[in-house]
């Protein structure tokens, strides 16, 4: 495929809301979207492996399309896993069934660093990713746009360190405290290939990005400040500078740093169009607290689709009137669980069209 010949954008909802325009309704898509509390997602990856399915651009496109054939989404986001950036700087990443990803062998100490590629071509490592894109933006027809995404740096080396998911992340964190220099290092190592990724990802066809920092709740603000803020910062700089560089369209850029609630100011201030919120932030607060600088997203909790589909109704009314229709993309606060139910997932979508449209008419 050439990359310029996609077929038009028919719904923008979802961009305009990013760039704070004016709309009709507010958009709504869900982390997780693609994932196992479908049943044809489960078909789907049935005895495959997870990371081969990655691999493959058609199953990543067929299992990027899946909810939207059943949800009037306002936008699509890539079927992949924030942990192909890891195996692109040459480490050993397995999906256990029932434990999650495990690395065959972390990171213990600053000279394991030795191990990791210096010098990565993403085209050569990820082009899978963006072979992905470019079919599915072709498969999408113009219905909505696509999403791109990456891990932020400190989550990923927190992966990298731990071998796999911790609740303290005690080991990564030690880094920190005890190797502040190499933990640096390997920051900026990921730094610079994100940066390369979300760019091969945007001339693909990605027509946003979301960094996603799903570790930011274990350090504080102090750790926050010196070892996830200046690389989230300047990612999106480098981002846009490169695609300014590229004379490329800028992108909307997200940046959700769950439950980073103390650097809520700070994220707002980081050359990100959209914050992603997670479901312990007001929604008033939150606008509050980011000055009306940026668009934000979120924030549902995603156990509220466990509720009955008139409770789902409330709740959502409740977030869109806090949040307000204008710069605001409707989500959960994390992603969905793999035993929600698909109707509770239309309940909120079209409950989020639904008591939108009737505020917007009244703002």
């Amino acid at each position: 495929f050439e990359g310029n010949d996609f077929p038009e954008l028919t719904n923008d909802t979802f961009l305009r809301a990013a760039h704070g325009e004016e709309v009709e309704h507010v958009p709504v898509w869900c982390m997780r979207q693609a994932g196992r509390y479908l049943p044809e997602f489960r078909e789907s990856r049935a005895g495959k492996d997870f990371f081969e399915t990655c691999r493959s651009p058609e199953a990543c496109c067929e299992l990027t399309l899946q909810p939207l054939r059943r949800f009037p989404l306002d936008a699509a986001i890539i079927f992949s896993d924030i942990l192909v950036v890891p195996q692109a700087l040459g480490m050993d990443v397995q999906m256990t069934p029932g434990k999650g990803p495990t690395f065959q062998e972390p990171l213990k100490e600053p000279e394991d660093l030795q191990r990791l590629r210096a010098k990565v071509d993403v085209d050569a490592e990820l082009g899978y990713v963006f072979r992905a894109i470019t079919l599915t933006r072709h498969k999408l027809e113009g219905k909505v746009p696509l999403i791109g995404f990456s891990g932020a740096p400190w989550t990923l080396m927190s992966y990298m360190i731990e071998g796999g998911g911790s609740v303290t992340q005690s080991k990564a964190k030690r880094w920190l405290y005890r190797h502040p220099e190499a933990s640096h290092r390997l920051l900026q190592l990921l730094t610079d290939v994100i940066v390369e990724y979300l760019l091969g990802q945007v001339k693909a066809g990605a027509q946003a990005l979301q960094v996603f920092e799903s570790h930011a709740g274990c350090l504080g603000p102090v750790q926050f400040k010196e070892f996830a803020l200046p690389y989230l910062r300047d990612i999106a700089m480098r981002v846009k500078g490169k695609l300014k560089e590229s004379g490329l369209d800028n992108v909307p850029m997200i940046v959700f740093a769950k439950d980073g609630h103390y650097a809520l100011e700070d994220l707002s201030q980081s050359y990100y169009e959209v914050v992603g919120l997670d479901w312990t932030i007001d929604p008033c607060l939150a606008r509050k607290r980011t000055g009306g600088s940026v668009s934000l997203q979120g924030n549902m909790d995603p156990c509220a689709l466990y509720a009955t589909k008139e409770r789902i109704s409330e709740i959502v009314k409740r977030m869109v009137e806090a949040f307000g229709t204008r710069g605001y993309i409707a989500n959960l606060g994390h992603g969905l669980y793999p035993d929600m139910d698909p109707e509770s997932v239309g309940a909120f979508v079209d409950a989020v069209h639904t008591h939108s449209r009737q505020l917007a008419k009244r703002v």
